[in-house]
Order: C-alpha cells, then sequence, then structure tokens
C-alpha cells in the first residue's frame, strides 16, 4: 500500500476495518469504530469552529491518555483543524497562556482538569468535557458521519496539525508547528525501520500532549493499521500487566521512565510478554543494557525533538551508546559553542568510553534541508534555531570517526568548569555505572569566582544508602572521568523530581542549588574526602561567594 500523503487519509483507511484499533481498561473500539467517532466530531468540530475572519481552526486538548485523545486527533485530521496538546501539570496564568496563545477556539477535557479552569479568563473558549451526559447528548445527532463528510476546508499536505508544545525549561514553552504531511511521513518512516506491522499493538504510556507519544508511538501505528492500547497516567507498576493484558508490541518512553521500570521488584515472569521493542531517548547506556538483561527487550534510542529539524537513522552497525548517522539529504555537523568550528572526533578507550569529551561534545547543526516548520506566532524562536541559515538543535553530540553520534545532553545542560567545556549527559553516563545509583542527574551551579561547579542529584537504589568512601572510591576507578567532571556536590533524594514527561526537572534542581533540604555531601577540596554539607560549611561557603564579588551566585 502507498504511503499516505496526510493524517486525515490514514483515518480514513481504518473505515470498515473490524479488528480491534484501540483500546484502555474500559474500553475496546475497532478500527472502524474508531474513524466513525472521528468522523462524528469532525463534523461536531466543523459545527462549532465556523469559518470567521482571523480565527485560526485551533483545537485544545486537555486529557489523560483517555479513547477521546486520539479520536480528537483523528477528528482534527479529518476537519483540517490543528491540535494543541495541554499539559494538565501547568497551572494559573502559565495554563491560560499555553490556551490563548495558540488561539484554542475550542476545548476539550475531562472532569478531573476542570479545576484547572477555575477563574482563568478564556473569552470566547468553547469547552467540551467528555466524561459527561451533555457531551454524549451533543456527539449524539453526528453518529451516522463518516470520514470525509465535514471539513473546515480543504486537507492537504501542509495543513497545519500540530502545536507541539516545548518543554518551556527556559521560559515560556514554544508551540512548534507540524504538518499533515509531516507527520504521515513520520509514521511512515518508523513502520519501514521498525518493520510494524498490522497485528503489532502500540501501548501509549506517555503523555499525548507531547509529541513523543503522538509522533513515535499514535502516527506509526496509525500508518501501518497496528493498534493502540492506552495507560491513562504513566505506571510502572502497571506496565507489565497492561503489557500482557493489551498483547503490546511496542512501546515509547521519554527521560526516566526506564528507571522506574528497573526499580519495580524483579520477578520470574519479567520475560513473560509480547514486547519486542522500546523506543525512546535519554534511557542511556548502562539503563538499556539493564534492561534488555531482565526483560529481554532492546531499547533503541531515537533522536527527535517536536521542531523535527535534524534526523538520524540507525543502521545495523550502529555501536552501542550511539543514536546513528545523519539521514540522507541531512549535513549534520558538531560545532564547537566558542568558534562555531567543528569539534574533533571522538576518541575511545578500549572499552568503549569517551576520552575526550572537552574537545569533542558540541551543539548538533543540520547545515543541509531541514523539516522545520516554525514556531507558533514566534519569529523570534525561529531565527534563533535558523541562524545562518543552519538549524541549530539546541543539543550536545559527538561524533566518532565513522560519523556515528552520540547524544550528549541539552546545550542548557552545559557546563563550563575551570574554563573547560563538559556536557552533563556525560559525567551522568560514568556516574549512572554505580551500582547503589537508580537514577542521576547531573546540573552546574556558579563559580564563586567564574564559570561553574558541578553538582550531582543521586536517587538510590531500594536498600541502598549513600557511604562517602564508596563513592569516592568508585569515581576514581572510572578511567573516563576527567579531572574537572567529578562532582563537587552530591545530592542524595529518594527520586528525581521530574516534569509531566517524565524528564528530570533539572531547573528545580538547578534553583536549589546546595542550599535544599536532605543529604548534600560536598568536597570542600578536588580532592578531599566527601563530607556533610552543614551549617558552618553553608556560612563559610556564602562568605567565600562574598568575598569574590559574587553574592547573587550563591542565591
Amino acid at each position: 500500500m502507498r504511503s499516505a500523503d496526510t493524517v486525515a487519509e490514514l483515518v480514513r483507511r481504518q473505515w470498515g476495518d473490524h479488528r480491534t484499533g484501540l483500546r484502555d481498561e474500559h474500553h475496546t473500539l475497532t478500527h472502524h469504530q474508531v474513524a466513525a467517532g472521528a468522523a462524528a466530531r469532525a463534523a461536531l468540530l466543523v459545527d462549532l469552529m465556523p469559518p470567521v475572519p482571523g480565527g485560526e481552526p485551533h483545537l485544545g486538548i486537555l486529557l489523560d491518555n483517555t479513547p477521546e485523545y486520539p479520536l480528537w486527533l483523528g477528528a482534527a485530521a479529518l476537519a483540517g483543524a490543528a491540535v494543541a496538546g495541554i499539559n494538565p501539570t501547568r497551572r494559573g496564568p502559565e495554563l491560560a497562556r499555553d490556551i490563548l496563545h495558540t488561539e484554542c477556539r475550542v476545548l476539550v477535557t475531562q472532569r478531573a482538569h476542570l479545576p484547572l479552569l477555575d477563574g482563568l479568563a478564556l473569552p470566547g473558549l468553547r469547552i467540551l468535557v467528555t466524561d459527561t451526559e451533555a457531551y454524549r447528548e451533543l456527539l449524539a445527532p453526528y453518529g451516522n458521519a463518516r470520514p470525509g463528510d465535514a471539513a473546515l476546508g480543504p486537507v492537504r499536505p501542509d495543513t497545519r496539525f500540530l502545536l507541539s508544545f516545548t518543554s518551556g525549561s527556559t521560559g515560556a514553552p514554544k508551540a512548534a508547528l507540524c504538518s499533515q504531511g509531516r507527520l504521515a511521513a513520520a509514521g511512515a518512516s518508523l513502520v519501514s525501520h521498525f518493520s510494524v506491522g498490522r497485528d503489532d499493538v502500540h501501548y501509549v504510556c506517555m503523555p499525548m500532549f507531547h509529541g513523543n507519544a503522538v509522533i513515535a508511538d499514535w502516527a506509526p501505528a496509525l500508518a501501518a493499521g497496528a493498534g493502540v492500547a492506552l495507560r491513562a497516567r504513566f505506571s510502572a507498576s502497571r506496565f507489565l500487566p497492561d503489557v500482557r493484558r493489551f498483547g503490546a508490541t511496542y512501546f515509547t518512553y521519554v527521560g526516566r521512565a526506564v528507571q522506574y521500570l528497573l526499580a519495580t521488584p524483579p520477578g520470574p515472569d519479567d520475560r513473560a510478554h509480547p514486547l519486542r521493542l522500546g523506543f525512546g531517548t535519554e534511557a542511556g547506556a548502562v539503563d538499556a543494557a539493564r534492561f534488555r538483561e531482565r526483560f529481554g527487550v532492546p531499547l533503541v534510542e531515537g533522536y527527535g525533538s517536536s521542531e523535527g529539524g535534524a534526523a538520524i537513522r540507525r543502521t545495523p552497525d550502529t555501536p552501542a551508546g550511539a543514536i546513528g548517522r545523519a539521514a540522507p539529504g541531512d549535513d549534520l555537523a558538531v560545532l564547537a559553542a566558542d568558534t562555531g568550528e567543528e569539534c574533533a572526533p571522538a576518541r575511545f578507550s578500549p572499552t568503549g568510553r569517551l576520552l575526550n569529551a572537552a574537545e569533542a561534545v558540541g551543539e548538533l547543526v543540520n547545515r543541509g534541508r531541514s523539516p522545520f516548520e516554525g514556531y507558533w506566532r514566534n519569529p523570534e524562536a525561529e531565527a534563533a534555531r535558523l541562524r545562518g541559515g543552519w538549524y541549530w538543535t539546541g543539543d550536545l553530540f559527538y561524533r566518532d570517526a565513522d560519523g556515528f553520534l552520540y547524544f550528549a545532553g541539552r546545550t542548557d545542560d552545559r557546563l563550563r568548569v575551570d574554563g573547560e567545556n563538559l556536557a552533563a549527559a556525560v559525567i551522568e553516563n560514568i556516574l549512572a555505572r554505580w551500582d547503589r545509583a537508580a537514577g542521576v542527574a547531573v546540573y552546574a551551579i556558579p563559580d564563586p569566582v567564574t564559570g561553574d561547579q558541578v553538582m550531582a542529584a543521586l536517587a538510590l537504589r531500594e536498600g541502598a544508602d549513600f557511604r562517602p568512601e564508596a563513592f569516592a572510591d568508585f569515581l576514581a576507578a572510572q578511567p573516563d572521568l576527567g579531572t574537572k567532571m567529578a562532582p563537587r556536590f552530591v545530592r542524595v533524594l529518594p527520586e528525581l523530581p521530574l516534569t509531566a514527561t517524565n524528564k528530570v526537572h533539572r531547573v528545580a534542581l538547578r534553583r536549589a542549588s546546595f542550599r535544599c533540604p536532605g543529604p548534600v555531601w560536598w568536597r570542600p577540596a578536588p580532592d578531599a574526602p566527601y563530607e556533610p554539607l552543614g551549617h558552618a560549611a553553608l556560612d563559610a561557603l556564602r562568605a567565600h561567594y562574598a568575598r569574590h564579588g559574587r553574592p547573587e551566585a550563591y542565591g
């Protein structure tokens, strides 16, 4: 079957297919019922959103992962509308800003999220509450609609379909644009790459307001005619029971979800399931190996973003730890932050450990064509992405002599210690080898004089405690831990703080710095033993920052 040009075409293809297409804990729908449900909602949407001068065909979705979410995605595709996924962890003015910024005319939500909207000024917004009798009555007259019966205008490959918010870790989130054609092509590419078939079942446990779940999980299932199974919110304890119950064969992950799965109690039947693949980002080589050993499932680390400005393709000869090579047509380079010149190729030890991080790590830049379609109403952010006609990803990478690319974190996670540029992800990958660590986050805190110092947050495995001598011995035994990489400060936490998309909340960690609740250990001098950071040491540090004229850096 030829690839579809639009998401709407993929939705229409489900019509007449009576295999199971969509499931959650309480509902089972066939592909045909999914298409019919999308058609009914598209017809309703067209009536609720008539063309008006200056009115954008934008629909907000403020839902957990319920069947209504993919049904409304399908409805928007058929109607030629665009979906803004609204993050339910946002609050007050920030939540209102997201809805107003994307110019949503209709908002689909559920009763559990109605309190989030209390008191918000959202003029002209029509709110539909899916788990109410009023919603069912509103939808009932459209029950006989067929895909293609109702649209707000012509539906083409360039029709706007997604306004996907970025994480917003450094200011207000930006809404990246994605057309129907780009999403349909992304789905088809993943179908080909991972050999997704009609009998596969994609388990969507990451939040659907985030691009990962829609682009990397829902879209390839739709493109292949595969089934979709939903978990309302990610649950590590329910992961394997869900996989077995739904017959799931594929899932996606973001951030620290893999660590939560590894932290569940092991069982004798951990490999008794139909899963064949996990696809995502930021699991790390150590946890990926642990996951495969325990569950028998390979995790394929990918690279992508809501912006879609650069693509890396994994090939069968991709080394362990690498993402892959530049996709055909992309001219990807790793450029140094200070000079803009290409970074030196990575050098590795015989055991595969990076030896020259300071000179090899830089920002990934696409100097060729880019599918980036821009940000909604944000020309400044677009200009920053497209400096000099190139697409600057905002992500740190290093490249080996054969052209394979390795992820090293966000540019926001770069540290500069004693004049040396370091990448947080490189240090995290080293610290993750410590057998007592369940989760690791590395981040910069200001140095009293200039630049940064290294701080690490550690979440320990169940039953483990932090022994400073053992940790120092572990650091000393790591041959690829550069002289500037060892953490000066170590914060021990029951678990790492996470964003709604299961990424480490680095902003919160940096904000707390070493003046935070809970145990913090530090080295008064680079070669000194770790010791508790008590009140006397904090007073001395405050005075030290003040003596160097940087009291604001202390906080």
